[in-house]
């Protein structure tokens, strides 16, 4: 069964939905934030924070986050756990 996490600022997510949460300093992130937003795929979820992490979605949408990827990780298995 899927849920929902907050991914910071009230703006929540469909854990079901989620394929990999990474941290934007490396080239290739750069690379791909910059690419999905001239495809206009881009969910700015950060409330005009900096971006600490990119959610990386099916149908290829990219969420981008004001917080960390470990903090996003832990919700995400505290999630799971509730679901048990």
């Amino acid at each position: 069964m899927a849920g929902l996490m907050n991914i910071g600022f009230g703006n929540l997510v469909h854990t079901d939905k989620i394929l990999v949460i990474v941290t934007p300093d490396s080239a290739p992130a750069k690379r791909l934030v910059q690419q999905a937003k001239q495809e206009e795929r881009v969910v700015d979820a950060t409330q005009g924070r900096k971006t600490r992490s990119i959610l990386v979605m099916d149908q290829n949408t990219v969420v981008l986050s004001a917080l960390g990827p470990d903090t996003l990780a832990g919700r995400f298995q505290a999630g799971s756990k509730e679901e048990e």
